[in-house]
């Protein structure tokens, strides 16, 4: 099994033009109960994003004192903190996924930029949707059932070829603990690597007997 944004996104997006102004955004998020807003051309392909974190530099600009040394080396957040439209205040290019994109790659997109979420584009640059990162991560509550049968019909039996009489998992709470003694060191480590990389395994507990240690 493999999820991907398009799976688990959100369709219903709120998001801005280049010319939104500073409080129809404020308001924008407040309704909505959004941190950031996708910034579309008269096209409606999206251009940039406007986070909390943008427009809050306007308010934390009156705390910074002309002349500092803080004043000069934020110069960029004193731009933005100038700006009062959504291109004046807007990251660009956005970082976005695809309908295609692995929860993975976009948890890795996530982590990588550090946003909280990401504007869904089709193949022309289009907005269809918004992925944030409690969506991403809604793959850990998969059923541990779930989980097990993928680990024992088709990680055990089919990918990594062990015999499955000699192996075992079970699984709580997304943790998989592995039991048994496969028939050499390659496969016990690849076994727990296939079974590390199953969506919604939080963790792996190892406890093969590899070959060549004491029963």
């Amino acid at each position: 099994m493999k999820s991907y944004v398009r799976d688990v996104m959100a369709t219903r997006v709120v998001a801005v033009r280049k010319t939104a102004s500073f409080k129809e955004m404020i308001v924008g998020m407040r309704k909505a109960g959004v941190s950031a807003l996708p910034v579309v051309n008269d096209q409606g392909r999206v251009i940039g994003v406007v986070s909390e974190a943008d427009m809050l530099n306007k308010e934390a600009d009156l705390a910074t004192g002309p002349g500092s040394l803080a004043s000069v080396l934020r110069f960029r957040d004193h731009e933005k903190a100038a700006g009062v439209t959504a291109a004046e205040l807007m990251t660009s290019p956005p970082v976005t996924a695809g309908p295609d994109t692995s929860l993975a790659e976009a948890a890795r997109l996530m982590r990588d930029h550090r946003v909280k979420r990401l504007p869904v584009i089709n193949a022309t640059g289009h907005l269809i949707g918004i992925v944030s990162r409690a969506d991403v991560l809604s793959i850990f509550a998969r059923p541990d059932a779930d989980i097990h049968r993928e680990a024992t019909e088709e990680v055990i039996a089919e990918s990594i070829l062990v015999d499955s009489r000699l192996v075992a998992a079970t699984v709580h709470d997304g943790i998989v603990t592995l039991t048994g003694r496969p028939e050499t060191n390659q496969a016990a480590r690849d076994l727990v690597e296939a079974v590390r990389h199953i969506e919604g395994v939080i963790a792996v507990r190892d406890q093969l007997t590899y070959p060549g240690t004491p029963r």
